[in-house]
């Protein structure tokens, strides 16, 4: 399976990142495992996840994704054949703050090496920007880490585009690991923010892009096509009302017309382009069933056209 280097560092993953914010919440332990199985079997190796996952179950306090991974690698023994993205930053406890500060950094950082029973985080990423603390003193505590070998890489995920850059100018000046990745909201409906704002500075600098959302939760797969479907998903029904406008409506249908030409399914075809844009290593996509998971393997498979790829630009054209 063709691998990408995440950024300037040594890191290599297969295009796609399983997201694990459904462990613990809507993939249980017994599921979790199935589905990393058939994932690192499938030659992906990429997992991305965060402390807080998946502190919003109720019932949950955070790190149930975190300790579910842990157990995983405990048991199956595979730790050196995969890539752990974990995050800090958005505060585990309801209502707090976001926290990027030096100290907290450093105890985050033993707490999740403690659930995901593992002595080193391949990429550990600012989840949530906290623009109160100087970059430095963020870029300083991850330099640390990085010394005493228990991070190999540093990412960033929900920042301002002018917080990067002055981060990844102070790495230039001063010495620092520097970002090697960004993790933003981009899919085929949400281009304009991240396309505008970061795709610019991620080329510059060389990101390279782990993108959430990567099918829109869950609208591109084709599953929600009018309001009465929303009933269909608890858990994200809701936040896809509004994908249910004309443009999000002539997505779908782009989609499907490029689905039959390939024999694929709606999600398949929304990841392959994706994994045409420039700077975008690896989408993360989530699956609570193998099902889901087969059909985002067949994206990093599909070789979309020039023409399938200008369709489906100018369907979601902004």
């Amino acid at each position: 399976m063709e691998k990408r280097k995440l950024g300037r560092s040594a890191l290599l993953v297969a295009p796609l990142a399983f997201g694990g914010n459904v462990f613990g919440w809507s993939a249980n332990e017994a599921t979790s495992f199935t589905l990393l199985d058939e994932f690192v079997a499938a030659g992906f190796n990429l997992i991305d996840t965060a402390d807080v996952y998946s502190r919003w179950v109720p019932g949950n306090q955070g790190g149930e994704s975190e300790t579910i991974i842990g157990k995983w690698l405990q048991q199956r023994g595979n730790r050196d054949q995969v890539i752990i993205a974990t995050k800090v930053g958005s505060n585990m406890v309801q209502g707090g703050d976001k926290n990027v500060t030096a100290p907290y950094i450093m105890k985050a950082v033993e707490d999740s090496l403690k659930r995901l029973q593992t002595d080193y985080i391949d990429l550990y990423q600012t989840h949530y920007d906290d623009e109160q603390t100087p970059v430095e003193e963020t870029l300083e505590a991850y330099a640390a880490l990085v010394k005493a070998g228990k991070v190999r890489v540093i990412g960033a995920s929900n920042m301002s585009a002018a917080r990067l850059q002055a981060s990844l100018q102070a790495s230039e000046q001063n010495g620092y690991p520097r970002y090697e990745t960004l993790q933003p909201e981009y899919n085929l409906y949400d281009r304009a923010r991240y396309e505008k704002t970061f795709a610019p500075l991620c080329e510059q600098y060389e990101l390279g892009v782990i993108n959430y959302y990567s099918l829109a939760s869950g609208f591109l797969t084709g599953k929600y096509r009018s309001a009465e479907d929303i009933s269909k998903s608890s858990a994200r029904g809701e936040t896809v009302l509004k994908y249910l406008n004309e443009r999000g409506l002539r997505i779908l249908a782009a989609l499907d017309q490029v689905a039959a030409q390939y024999k694929s399914t709606p999600a398949a075809v929304s990841l392959a382009w994706l994994l045409t844009r420039p700077a975008v290593a690896a989408p993360i996509a989530s699956a609570t069933s193998t099902t889901q998971l087969q059909q985002l393997i067949q994206g990093v498979t599909l070789q979309l056209d020039t023409a399938a790829v200008a369709l489906l630009d100018d369907a979601s054209r902004y």
